[in-house]
């Protein structure tokens, strides 16, 4: 049996929170470029050596920082945009608390002192957890639904 889903005016929030969450990876991209150029780190060197470069952790730090968020950022998209079906305003919420922290992940860590991104950056991890239960849900009410 098909399943039909009905777009509510929430889920708006939830798309305006992926919205934000792209500004902020384009914001972070033109910070690594900035590094970049301050450092002198050129393409197509992912990383500095600290051999080579005296300001190779501080370079490292801030690309870290950009490529962490990128690696998570396929599973953040996925759990927000699918448990936002059920409970778009938890999501959303849930969402923008995962931007707020990854700001601060990104900018701790780009301090050059790795420890720093955990100051507030742990709340991405929370708020991660808070998007899974939510796409759960959502699938768990879709089972449950067709056995019915």
């Amino acid at each position: 049996m098909a399943a039909s889903i009905e777009l509510t005016k929430e889920y708006g929030y939830v798309v305006l929170v992926l919205v934000a969450y792209a500004v902020l990876n384009f914001w972070m991209s033109f910070q690594v470029g900035k590094a970049r150029r301050k450092y002198k780190v050129f393409y197509p060197t992912m990383y500095a050596v600290e051999s080579e470069n005296k300001d190779a952790k501080l370079f490292n730090c801030v690309q870290r920082g950009h490529q962490n968020s990128l690696e998570v950022m396929p599973l953040f998209f996925v759990m927000l945009l699918l448990g936002g079906l059920q409970h778009p305003v938890v999501a959303a919420g849930l969402g923008a608390l995962y931007t707020v922290a990854r700001f601060f992940y990104f900018t701790g860590y780009s301090t050059g002192v790795p420890a720093n991104r955990m100051k507030i950056g742990w709340l991405s991890i929370v708020a991660g957890l808070g998007l899974i239960i939510c796409t759960a849900s959502f699938g768990i009410n879709l089972v449950v639904r067709e056995m019915l």
